[in-house]
């Protein structure tokens, strides 16, 4: 699933082809993703100025004077800048003409969305999906006192507080498991128990290691590509994600898999204590 990083890249590389253009059309195929299509949306949107591009937690904002579309890729979503005219393919279900120039949207799984939220309906930030989110990890608000003040009372392992985003956003399964790794944090560890000290660690990890994926332009896996048609790299330089029993980068010891949530977790038994 793309996750934040991705999300930032694929927010950086629309940008240019979108902020201040006139959308000259809008094609929908087949009735929607996840949830779907808004009604009406190619009349709410042809001929509007596209105003900003923003990004909250894994969601992509693109800003009207009347609302914003809230575009989220799902497990398996991407988009891509194409000449207008260029022929849709199977998995292709949405697109935003802009000046000649298409805004793709290609999810084979179709868990991804495209939603609207009208300005007379409150702030986007409001939104149904978007108002229970925690802070940005990029964001002033993100520090390692909101990491320690919000854990009191967790008693659940570090790794899942981490991914149920409503302390701080957008810190997926990748990147929970590295940062944890940098912090030299047992994914295992109940958030009660580390104290300031160590969540000063993390919460610096967490801002490294996020930026290092946007620098190298996100990891690729499966389906992820920015929006020039080009991978990312960060995977390259992953210390333990998807790494089981390959020698730790650090200090050689075999890297080591476990189920959290449904979902895997990868560390190093001795880096991480």
């Amino acid at each position: 699933m793309p996750e934040l990083p991705e999300v930032e890249v694929t927010r950086r590389g629309v940008a240019p082809h979108l902020e201040g253009r006139v959308v000259a059309g809008v094609t929908l195929r087949h009735s929607g993703l996840r949830w779907p299509f808004p009604q009406g949306l190619g009349e709410l949107l042809r001929g509007q100025r596209i105003r900003t591009t923003g990004r909250r937690g894994k969601y992509l904002l693109i800003g009207f004077d009347h609302g914003t579309l809230i575009v989220h890729l799902g497990m398996s979503g991407h988009l891509r800048i194409l000449p207008a005219g260029t022929p849709a393919e199977k998995h292709d279900h949405f697109d935003l003409i802009v000046d000649g120039q298409v805004m793709r949207m290609t999810d084979p799984r179709r868990f991804g969305a495209v939603l609207w939220h009208a300005k007379e309906d409150g702030l986007v930030d409001e939104h149904l999906l978007l108002r229970g989110l925690g802070v940005e990890p990029l964001g002033e608000a993100f520090s390692a006192g909101l990491l320690y003040r919000m854990t009191r009372r967790r008693s659940a392992p570090i790794k899942q507080v981490l991914l149920a985003g409503d302390i701080v956003v957008g810190v997926g399964n990748i990147y929970a498991s590295e940062s944890l790794f940098k912090a030299g944090i047992n994914p295992r560890t109940p958030a009660h128990r580390i104290g300031l000290a160590r969540y000063e660690k993390l919460a610096a990890a967490i801002r490294e290691t996020l930026a290092a994926a946007i620098e190298k332009g996100g990891s690729t896996l499966r389906d992820f590509m920015a929006a020039d048609g080009q991978p990312g790299y960060f995977q390259q330089t992953y210390f333990v994600y998807d790494r089981t029993g390959e020698p730790c980068r650090i200090c050689g010891a075999p890297v080591r898999a476990i189920k959290q949530g449904q979902r895997s977790t990868f560390y190093c038994p001795n880096c991480q204590k």
